[in-house]
């Protein structure tokens, strides 16, 4: 059943006159007449009794005339869910992201993004890069933010910078070294090192073990924890001596000292990640306000 020839019928059943249903909806009166023989034809009923003065409405046609209004208005209203979800403000949001690099800037991502979007579904996960790489395989997510995708990831994803930190060591509060301002790379070549678990964040790792041999020394990593958490806890326990971005420090970090690595230009990036094939409307709202915010996430990253 069309809903061109439901709106005719409604029009005539609701003015009970062809002529004035043509005006109604801006057709004519042939038109009309076509559309409510082919419904009679359809149905194999009656819908209108007829005659040179009046229209009257069959029982079948009362019947058709309450289901009909409620399949238009059902009709309408999946047009415009339609063109809201087509402008992402309606749908779902999936968001993956690494908590140790965002928990100070994610409420607010998300709440500006609620506040324009309040129609869309929002569902948070707590994962770790290689989390993220799993979920976007499997199509659970529809936005990352963590350190860069491996080279493989790059083919697929596009990904925009929110912000660079930069490296600090983090040491317990009784080592020599907590009341420090700076500390020189090459003086935790005695130390026992902790650093975050290399699959989970394989650039990071990699830069400082070169930041390390640049230096002329090769670390004695004795811990590689996936959780940045877990670093900050051995740290405090007297494990070891840990290097990881300075963002940590916004976590729980009671009984750990941060001292900034003296001549140590490595960066440390954050960014958000994306499908170059399968951006939907709403995750491309989602990274329009990550990307206008990120010079904003800097300046509160590096106070």
């Amino acid at each position: 059943m069309e809903l061109k020839p439901l709106k005719s019928f409604v029009a005539v059943a609701r003015l009970k006159s062809f002529s004035a249903a043509a005006r109604e909806l801006n057709t004519v009166q042939p038109a009309i007449s076509r559309h409510i023989a082919s419904l009679e034809e359809e149905l194999g009923a009656s819908l209108f009794i007829r005659n040179t003065r009046d229209v009257h409405i069959t029982a079948a046609g009362l019947q058709l005339f309450h289901d009909a209004n409620v399949l238009l208005q059902q009709a309408g209203e999946a047009k415009q869910r339609a063109q809201k979800a087509a402008k992402g403000t309606l749908g779902t949001l999936r968001i993956g992201y690494l908590p140790s690099a965002c928990l100070t800037f994610i409420p607010y991502l998300v709440k500006r993004f609620h506040e324009q979007y309040p129609q869309v579904d929002l569902a948070l996960f707590e994962m770790t890069a290689s989390e993220q790489m799993v979920a976007f395989d499997r199509r659970e997510i529809d936005v990352g933010i963590s350190r860069p995708l491996p080279q493989d990831y790059q083919i697929l994803y596009e990904s925009k910078l929110l912000y660079a930190d930069y490296l600090t060591a983090v040491v317990p509060e009784q080592h020599s070294f907590s009341g420090r301002k700076q500390i020189q790379i090459e003086e935790l070549k005695q130390e026992s090192l902790i650093l975050f678990d290399r699959e989970e964040a394989v650039g990071l790792f990699d830069s400082i073990i070169s930041l390390c041999r640049n230096n002329q020394f090769s670390p004695h990593i004795s811990a590689q924890p996936k959780h940045m958490q877990t670093l900050l806890t051995m740290v405090a326990a007297g494990l070891g001596t840990g290097i990881a971005p300075n963002c940590i420090a916004k976590l729980f970090t009671q009984g750990c000292r941060f001292i900034p690595l003296k001549g140590s230009d490595t960066e440390v990036l954050t960014q958000i990640h994306y499908s170059k094939s399968e951006l939907t409307p709403t995750a491309e709202a989602f990274v329009k306000i990550a990307l206008h915010s990120s010079e904003r996430i800097q300046q509160e990253m590096s106070a």
